[in-house]
């Protein structure tokens, strides 16, 4: 009760963070498990059910394939049942396919040549990747992108910009050789750089020089209290009088420049991941399905498409995490059709299964560290 009086009691948690929360979650689940569904019909594997959330059906209907459509209790995430599931996580039911009929076995998805098993696992965090590259390109084309010239007009006194030299009036050309087209371009950048050295490529008096800096690690809080740990030069740009305009795109442009926004995300998710295993980086940045409804909520206060540019994030983010190779996980999956292509068979039923059991101990463990991750967030808060 205390967290939910931390967020403004039962009434304004309902309406400021659930149903943002959800409205995300649904849209990204919902594509997720399209692209296992869509890729499966083709195979020509029956679907028994698609369901959005888990547990008990609110409701629910059957199309002309058989397919159950359905609702659940638990909105926490989703799945595709195939023929010859024994549960929501596509593990085999063997007395099931033992008893099949030919007929049956043409639309089992575990009687599907390992080719096209792999293609309909894959085929869901792939839709979330394209889902992400739909919504940033619709966004760059409707809303667009504010961007102001990447013109240095103040250096902190003490910051890391001051130490590698930087002069008012300087204007940023490249980052380790990647071009700089606004002042958010090199924000973004440098934020994910905190101590590591940088080449920064600057324009100056008509000339050009190399500067080296290091960006510091800097606790920067924003308005709603969440703290975040990021690299921090320590220059700054005068925004006012007209320096930022807004830039609207073409199609072909803005689904480019979508592109290179999933990338942007998949390497930022991949860096942290690694400072992490190194040391560099806090766990504490992880969250789970509380921080989600929580920044939703807070995102939701900017807007519509605000909302959208988070579910995209997050439709990344869902598509990445299924991928790492961890049996229960898509990507687990994949690492076992990859392991029966090069074999020529399929791993034992005890080996999979141990497989299965290790994944959900993995799945379950990362949860409970986001949820604790999440409670500890909202109590500093």
């Amino acid at each position: 009760m205390e967290i939910l009086a931390s967020m403004g009691g039962n009434a304004s948690w309902l309406l400021g963070y659930l149903v943002p929360f959800l409205f995300v979650l649904t849209i990204v689940v919902f594509f997720h498990e399209l692209g296992h569904f869509w890729v499966a019909r083709r195979a020509g594997v029956k679907v028994v059910a698609f369901s959005i959330g888990f547990g008990p059906e609110i409701v629910g209907f059957n199309d002309r394939h058989g397919t159950r459509w359905r609702l659940s209790a638990i909105p926490l995430g989703g799945y595709v049942k195939f023929l010859g599931d024994d549960n929501a996580a596509s593990t085999p039911d063997r007395g099931a396919l033992d008893s099949m009929s030919e007929e049956d076995r043409r639309g089992s998805f575990f009687h599907k040549p390992v080719g096209a098993r792999a293609a309909i696992v894959a085929a869901g965090p792939i839709a979330n990747f394209i889902l992400a590259i739909v919504i940033f390109a619709g966004l760059f084309m409707t809303v667009g992108r504010q961007v102001t010239t990447p013109q240095v007009d103040a250096v902190q006194a003490g910051s890391a910009a001051e130490r590698a030299g930087f002069q008012p009036n300087d204007l940023i050309l490249t980052i380790d050789g990647t071009p700089i087209d606004s002042f958010g371009d090199m924000q973004r950048i440098v934020s994910t750089k905190a101590d590591q050295k940088l080449a920064i490529e600057v324009e100056r008096g008509g000339q050009r020089l190399t500067l080296e800096a290091t960006p510091d690690r800097r606790e920067i809080t924003d308005s709603f209290g969440n703290v975040q740990r990021i690299g921090v030069l320590g220059i700054s740009r005068n925004t006012a009088g007209g320096q930022v305009k807004t830039e609207r795109f073409g199609p072909v442009e803005a689904v480019g420049m979508a592109t290179k926004e999933v990338w942007f995300i998949v390497d930022r998710t991949f860096s942290y991941l690694g400072g992490v295993v190194t040391g560099r980086e806090s766990a504490d940045q992880l969250g789970g399905p509380i921080r989600i409804a929580q920044v939703s909520g807070q995102v939701a206060t900017f807007g519509f498409a605000a909302l959208l540019q988070l579910a995209a994030v997050l439709s990344v983010s869902i598509g990445l995490l299924n991928l790492f190779p961890v049996p229960l996980l898509d990507g687990g999956h994949l690492l076992f059709y990859a392991i029966e292509a090069l074999r020529g068979r399929p791993l034992s039923e005890r080996a999979q299964e141990v497989g299965f059991r290790i994944g959900l101990a993995l799945v379950l463990m990362l949860m409970l560290f986001a949820t604790w991750n999440d409670i500890l967030s909202i109590s500093k808060s």
